[in-house]
């Protein structure tokens, strides 16, 4: 998992805390890899979305270091760490800004002072990517729930971000709008991006992760592969987490006897292929 020449972000010995009585990492160390599939779960308050703010450059580390593609970032380097690391929030509303679909969009792209046609052209690509051009001219405030975060995550495709952070994609979405939203990471991994998915849905994280980091009180308490993770009861209880679905039907079967103890299908694809 650790390959130095993938790795795209490494944080060393990172600390921030809101206040003296908040402390939130006093003590953390990570290295992301190019193209790998992350989800980040724990407990509310355990500081996931801080860490993303971190990692985005929109809050500062006070301790420690974080560096990305090798390079040391250092307080003069955040602006150039959030062109390169996108993030999508929670609540789509907090994120979206102007009057219109297609002003949305292209705000990020020409921050970054591009051309007019480039600008054009990453905004027309975005359109395409969450399937929203009958929506471009529409106030993206009178659009659904769904329309929005397809919106959202459209302002970071027109960025072109190396890196995305997704902050609970999947809440507030319909099944329909969930199996769009993986459609969308699919195609994201295609084309070698890094993924960082912060979710509660344990069910999405064990079909879709390679790799899962666990956070609670600030502290990250475990990172591994999901069948590790969900395989330790004591780590999941810690976490107020559960076991997926498809987790625990495999290993009433294996305890049954009824299935081989091994790799554990993460799908309902591959359970079939095994049955």
């Amino acid at each position: 998992m650790q390959n130095h020449k993938n790795e795209l972000l490494k944080v060393e010995h990172l600390q921030f805390g809101y206040d003296r009585d908040k402390v939130l990492f006093s003590d953390l160390n990570l290295c992301i890899n190019r193209g790998e599939r992350i989800a980040v779960m724990g407990e509310n308050g355990g500081g996931k979305s801080t860490f993303f703010l971190i990692l985005n450059g929109v809050l500062a580390h006070q301790g420690g270091h974080i560096f990305f593609q090798g390079k040391e970032v250092g307080k003069k380097d955040y602006n150039a760490l959030r062109r390169h690391v996108g993030i999508v929030f929670q609540e789509a509303d907090n994120q979206i800004i102007a009057s219109s679909v297609v002003s949305e969009i292209s705000f990020g792209p020409m921050n970054l002072k591009l051309p007019r046609e480039e600008v054009e052209q990453r905004v027309d690509r975005a359109l395409q990517y969450m399937n929203l051009q009958e929506y471009k001219n529409r106030p993206p405030h009178y659009l659904s729930g769904g329309e929005k975060k397809r919106v959202s995550i459209a302002d970071i495709v027109a960025m072109e971000s190396e890196m995305i952070l997704m902050d609970e994609p999947t809440s507030s979405l319909d099944p329909k709008n969930i199996a769009m939203l993986e459609a969308v990471l699919a195609r994201m991994t295609e084309e070698g991006k890094t993924l960082l998915i912060s979710t509660h849905d344990v069910d999405f994280a064990y079909r879709w992760a390679e790799r899962i980091l666990v956070f609670t009180k600030g502290q990250m308490i475990a990172d591994g592969k999901p069948t590790e993770i969900f395989s330790d009861s004591k780590l999941l209880e810690r976490a107020g987490l559960k076991a997926p679905i498809m987790y625990e039907v495999y290993d009433m079967m294996v305890k049954a006897g009824k299935a081989a103890e091994g790799k554990y299908p993460r799908t309902p694809q591959e359970l079939q292929e095994i049955l």
